[in-house]
């Protein structure tokens, strides 16, 4: 299950306060300026910083 359309508009990166990308199909939010990753569990944005994933290239 996706997340609500409108939920994304105004989920914002809580570091930098940039735009997010939402990744459906690994259930995370990449926020590119930051290189952090925001997983979602059961639909819900896990939005703290200290449990961000660095952002993995290649």
């Amino acid at each position: 299950m996706a997340l609500d359309k409108e939920l994304l508009e105004v989920l914002a990166c809580p570091q930098c306060k940039g735009p997010l990308e939402y990744r459906e199909a690994q259930d995370q939010l990449v926020c590119h300026a930051c290189r952090l990753v925001y997983a979602v569990r059961d639909n819900i944005p896990i939005m703290l910083i200290e449990e961000a994933q660095p952002l993995q290239t290649g």
